[in-house]
Parts: C-alpha cells; structure tokens; sequence
C-alpha cells in the first residue's frame, strides 16, 4: 500500500465536535434541489399531489435526459418551490413512512462474458434508480457522464474538514455493501479505483487492506498530513493530476455503500448518517436520517446561529426550510458574527483563533474556538503575501491563477492548471485571505465560464 504525506495546509480546531451517539431521524419530508448540482436545468415529471416511491423519477436533467433524479422516501409531492424567472428551487416529497421502493432487481454478481455489456448494466440501473448524480467528475464537479470513460475513480475514505464525521463510525457494519459498492465502481473505468484512507484511521485502513490487489484495478493509499489531505482534489493532485481533456470520476463512502445497496437489494436506499456539529448545537452527535432530509425538528440550536449544510469552509448557508444538501453528510452550527470589537485584531488575546503567531493564541496548538460567521474586514485590494502557498498543496501559483479567473483568460488558467482544482480546494486560502476575497467564488465562476465556452 502506498503511503502519501501533504505537508502544505491547515488544521482548524473548532468547538462543537459530535459524540459518537447515533440517534435515528426519520424526516416528515426531504426536498431533492437542482440547485445541488452544476449545471443541470431541470425538467418535472410530477405535479404537486402526486404518490411516489422512493426511486421514483422528479425530475431529468435538460442537458442530459438520461440523468434523472429520484425520490428518496415514499409519499406524496407535497410542494414545488421555484424562483426568479420559475426556476425549480425544489422538489419537496412528503414522507408516509412506509418506505415503498421501486425495485431495480438485485444483482450483485455479473454473468454476461462482455466487459462492455456489464458496465452498460451497471449505468443503466444507476441511471434509472437515481442514483448515478452521486458520481461526480472533474473538472468543473459536475455529474459524471455516462458516455465518458473516465481515466480513474476516487473514494476519499476520511475528512479532513473542520468538525468533519468519522467514516470510521459511519460505515461501521455496512463493509459488504462497500465492497459491491467498490467492486461496481472497478466496473465503471478502465484505470484504477483508488481508495483513500488516512494513516490515523486503523477499521476503515485494515478493512479496506482486505480490498487492495485481491479485486482487479483497485488501490488504497494511505494519506497523512493536515487538512486539505482528505479532500479528493489533494489526493487526485498528488496520484493522477488532470491534463486537458482527461476525466477524473469520484464519490464519497456513503455514496459508495448507496451503490453497493443498490445491486443488492435492488432498492434506492435513501440513507444517510450525517454529524450534527458546532458550537451553536446543544448536543452534537450523529443522526440516521434520509438524503434531503428536513432537519428543523432535531436542530435543537441555539439563538441567533447559522445553519450550514457541510462544513464551515465549503458548505453551504441553509436559511427558511432547512433541507440537508445532496451530497452532504455534515451540519455545521455556527454564531452569526453581527457582533463587532473596534480594534480587536490590536489587542493581546488568548482567544481568537491565528493561522500565524500573531496572537498568544497560538501557543495552544490544540485548543479549539468558537467561530462565528464575521469576516472581520470587508474586501479589499489583493496583497502578495506568500500565504496561499503554505496552506495549498497543489503544484500550481494559487494567486497568479485566482487573478486569470478575474480577467476570463481561458489561455492563462488553463496553463496555470485549471482543470486541476475546483473551489472547494481554495477554501483554506479564503480563511487565511487578508483581502477577504470570496476566492472559492471567484473559482467556480473561472471553472463555469470555461464549461460553458467548452461546450
């Protein structure tokens, strides 16, 4: 097995980690978004009324009519939420309950002699369950398309993030729906499935050792080093970096054991344990609930908080109904950050949080904070620090290609390694940014004008 050290980045030790107690939360309803996904214009096939099961279609996307999304619960659609110029929002399915499935048929085994002929199985069940958007690929973290053959497939086995769940305790008991998971995905790419892991990890490392050189084009690594080392795009960057025109597919382990459910009991398995964490949460711990799920009746917070679906760098500000994000697995709860100490940054403080040694506070290397929300600082000119490049482990000048997404120069990001990153991989030089620029938005926006000029 492999072994890879990240020397460049930064842990964030924030107060409100979960217990590991899991307590079981079946929603009253969950809401499937299109705004989850890049770049996907929806089209319904229901009305507001209508009974469903779970693995029934909502709705497809536009661009690719073979990408459908389906219900995670049975019930009836309850609402359909839409936005400026009637954009679909989302499509909210009221839970009766019963958790009636289509069923896809159970096959977890592949007779046909054609390697071909097996991944065309494979993708059609994924695509008519549902549960192909799980794939995603780079660039640009779309979902993977099914007529691509990618060049490998990734699975980060751990997190790394703020206050991220341990997939230890997540996947505890659901190893054989993993495996098929993994032996489905080998199916799905010519390359190698690689399986990530983290050298502080031992259930999921040996567990997984059991995998390596004993089912065809798989391979574990064992990652070590700060955060970002559990992101996919640091472990892509550091095994198989991408080139123009080459197509990397990844997902993460709960979506590998939805997969691995799939094939064999023929069923949409809808379930997900997710982490209920931050400071602004009475009693972080872990739920069982469903993708989408309506989280109001168990976010027993505090007052004047925010909800974030994901973590505290990436995820995503969840206001009105409260729905769980597509591909997440973490709610983060943190103070909003309206109060404001003229200063502050002046004073001595044992306190508050530095990613350098400007404050008292970093002599206390693992002490956690309780971060709110405020910036402390609004935008202003950029200043060439030298910063980004301690935190951001890539091979590539973050500054020089922040600057090329500004200016829409395709020639210049592309040869600064566009295609290499996503936004999410910027997070850590957002939080260290003396500029307070939004970097992460900046990116997507470079990553979406070449999508759509690529075309």
């Amino acid at each position: 097995m492999d072994k890879i050290k990240i020397r460049k980045g930064l842990d964030i030790r924030l107060a409100g980690a979960p217990s590991k107690q899991l307590e079981r939360f079946e929603p009253t309803s969950c809401a499937i978004k299109p705004t989850d996904f890049i770049g996907v214009l929806p089209k319904l096939h229901v009305e507001e009324g209508d009974d469903v099961k779970a693995g029934s279609v909502l709705f497809h996307d536009k661009n690719n009519e073979q990408i459908v999304f389906t219900s995670p619960v049975s019930g009836k659609v309850k609402s359909i939420v839409r936005g400026e110029k009637r954009a679909i929002l989302e499509v909210i399915v009221e839970n009766d309950g019963k958790n009636e499935s289509i069923d896809f048929g159970a096959s977890d085994t592949f007779q046909e002699t054609s390697l071909q002929q097996i991944r065309n199985e494979i993708i059609d069940k994924m695509l008519r369950s549902g549960v192909w958007p799980m794939l995603r690929q780079r660039p640009f973290a779309t979902i993977a398309n099914p007529n691509d053959r990618p060049k490998h497939i990734f699975v980060s086995m751990f997190d790394t993030a703020p206050l991220a769940p341990d997939n230890d305790y997540i996947i505890e008991n659901q190893y054989d729906a993993l495996n098929t998971g993994i032996n489905v995905l080998s199916k799905l790419t010519d390359g190698n499935v690689f399986i990530n892991v983290s050298s502080n990890s031992t259930t999921c490392t040996d567990a997984m050792k059991s995998i390596d050189g004993h089912v065809n084009n798989v391979i574990v690594t064992e990652f070590s080093g700060p955060h970002p080392a559990g992101d996919v795009g640091t472990q892509i960057n550091a095994i198989s970096p991408i080139n123009k025109g080459e197509t990397l597919w990844y997902c993460s382990p709960q979506d590998v054991i939805t997969i691995g459910k799939l094939f064999l009991t023929g069923k949409y398995d809808s379930t997900r344990i997710i982490a209920m964490t931050g400071s602004g949460v009475k009693k972080p711990h872990y739920y069982q609930t469903r993708i989408g799920a309506d989280l109001t009746p168990i976010l027993n917070i505090d007052e004047n908080t925010r909800v974030i679906s994901g973590n505290v760098l990436t995820g995503t500000n969840i206001t009105g109904d409260k729905y769980l994000c597509f591909h997440d697995t973490q709610v983060t709860v943190i103070p909003e950050g309206n109060e404001y100490r003229l200063f502050g940054w002046l004073a001595p403080n044992f306190k508050r949080y530095t990613s350098t040694n400007t404050m008292f506070s970093s002599l206390f290397k693992k002490k956690t904070y309780d971060f709110d929300t405020n910036t402390n600082g609004d935008t202003r000119p950029y200043i060439m620090t030298g910063q980004f490049e301690r935190v951001f482990p890539f091979d590539i000048y973050p500054m020089q290609l922040i600057k090329a997404c500004l200016a829409k120069d395709i020639d210049e990001m592309e040869e600064l390694g566009i295609y290499e990153v996503d936004a999410e991989d910027f997070a850590l030089c957002e939080v260290i940014d003396p500029s307070k620029t939004p970097i992460q938005q900046i990116i997507r926006e470079g990553l979406e004008f070449i999508r759509k000029e690529t075309k």
